[in-house]
C-alpha cells in the first residue's frame, strides 16, 4: 500500500479514537467519566441485635461479633450469655448491652469470659459498655494486642488483664471479688476513672512499661495494696479515695508517679517505697494510717523525707465509711485544698436538706 495513503489512514484512525474517548468522557455513568465527578460512596454501618428469645438477629454474643463488619454496632438484650466472646481485628466496633445489671456474659470453658484482641490479630477503637461480665479460670476481661479500647458502665466480677495494649479506657465500672488483682496493665498505656475496685488481692497493677493515668477512683478493700507499681512503670494517680485496704500505694523498682489530690486512709501503710523509685507527692491526705511514709526494708522504715511538702493529715469526714459510702460530709476538712475543689474521688453532699 502507498505509504502517503497509510499515514493519512493511521491519522484519521486515532482522530477517531480521541473523538470518541472525549464523548464517552462526557456521558453519565461511562466508565471514562471524570473521576472529580465520582463521589466515593461511605460505608454503610449496620446494627445488629442479640436476644436469647431469638426476637433479635442472633441469640449469640460471638456470632453477632463474627458477622459484624468494622464500624457496626451490637446491641445485646437482657439475659445471662454462657459463652466465651472474642472481638479480634475489628475496627470502630461498638457492643451495647441492655443494662450492667440486665446483661451478663458468664463464660463457658477458656480462661477468661471475655477477649478484646487475640494474638496476633488486635482489636482497635472498640467500645463496650452497659454489661456485666463474671469472671471465668480468674480472669474476666482479657485484653491484649490492640488499641484505643473502651469500657464503659461495666460491672466485672474477677480481673481486667490487659497487655502490650495502647490506650485502654476504664470509665464508671465496677471491678471486684478477683482472686488476685482487680485490673492489671502489662506494658500498656491506659486511664482509670470514676470506677469502684472492691474487695481483691490488689487493687490496681502496674507492670513493665506501662504509662497509667487513675483518677477519681474508689479502692477499697485489697487484701494489700489499692496501686502497686513495678518495674519501669509511670503513673499519675490523681484525686481517688483508697480506704480500708491492706495499703494505700507502693512504688517497687524504678517505678515513676505523680501523686496528688488523693485521700488514703485506714490502712496499713500509706505510702510503701522502693529506694529506686521517684514520685512526686502533693495535697495528698493520710488519716487512720499504722504508718504513713515507709521505705521497704527488712524491717521497713518511716521514710518522713518522701512525704509531699502540701500533704496534710486530717480525718476525711467521710458520710458512713463503715457502710462504704465515702462520699465527704459537707464540712469535710477535704474541700478546697489547693487547686482542688475536694480531695478523693467523690465530691462532698449537699449540706442543703
Amino acid at each position: 500500500m502507498n505509504h502517503v495513503i497509510v499515514q493519512h489512514l493511521l491519522t484519521a484512525f486515532r482522530s477517531g479514537f480521541i473523538f470518541c474517548v472525549q464523548i464517552l468522557c462526557v456521558l453519565p455513568g461511562s466508565a471514562f467519566a471524570n473521576s472529580e465527578e465520582l463521589a466515593p460512596s461511605e460505608p454503610v454501618s449496620s446494627e445488629w441485635q442479640v436476644a436469647l428469645d431469638g426476637s433479635g438477629h442472633f441469640t449469640s454474643i460471638q456470632e453477632a461479633i463474627d458477622q459484624a463488619a468494622s464500624g457496626d454496632t451490637i446491641v445485646i438484650k437482657a439475659g445471662a450469655y454462657a459463652e466465651d466472646v472474642t472481638v479480634h481485628s475489628k475496627e470502630g466496633l461498638s457492643i451495647i448491652g441492655e443494662g450492667m445489671d440486665l446483661v451478663v456474659l458468664t463464660g463457658k470453658r477458656r480462661v477468661g469470659t471475655l477477649h478484646i484482641g487475640k494474638w496476633p490479630y488486635g482489636a482497635t477503637n472498640v467500645t463496650i459498655r452497659d454489661l456485666s461480665v463474671t469472671q471465668h479460670g480468674g480472669l474476666g476481661v482479657g485484653i491484649f494486642n490492640g488499641s484505643g479500647v473502651r469500657l464503659t458502665r461495666i460491672r466485672v466480677n474477677g480481673m481486667v488483664f490487659s497487655q502490650q495494649v495502647q490506650n485502654v479506657f476504664l470509665e464508671d465500672c465496677v471491678i471486684g471479688d478477683s482472686e488476685t488483682t482487680g485490673v492489671a496493665f502489662a506494658d500498656s498505656t491506659g486511664t482509670v476513672s470514676g470506677s469502684l475496685i472492691y474487695h481483691n488481692d490488689h487493687g490496681v497493677v502496674i507492670g513493665g512499661n506501662s504509662d497509667v493515668i487513675l483518677k477519681q477512683n474508689v479502692i477499697t478493700r485489697s487484701l494489700y495494696e489499692a496501686v502497686l507499681m513495678t518495674d519501669q512503670s509511670k503513673a499519675r494517680i490523681i484525686q481517688n479515695t483508697l480506704a480500708q485496704n491492706g495499703g494505700g500505694a507502693a512504688f517497687h523498682d524504678q517505678a515513676q508517679a505523680d501523686v496528688q489530690g488523693n485521700i488514703i486512709s485506714q490502712s496499713a501503710v500509706g505510702f510503701l517505697f522502693f529506694p529506686g523509685s521517684h514520685t512526686t507527692l502533693a495535697f495528698n491526705a493520710l488519716s487512720g494510717n499504722q504508718g504513713d511514709y515507709v521505705m521497704t526494708g527488712t524491717p521497713p522504715t518511716p521514710a518522713p523525707d518522701r512525704a509531699g511538702k502540701t500533704d496534710v493529715q486530717f480525718a476525711p469526714g467521710f458520710v458512713s465509711p463503715e457502710n462504704g459510702d465515702f462520699r465527704l460530709q459537707s464540712d469535710s476538712s477535704m474541700i478546697q485544698v489547693g487547686a482542688f475543689p475536694y480531695l478523693g474521688a467523690l465530691p462532698p453532699v449537699s449540706s442543703n436538706p
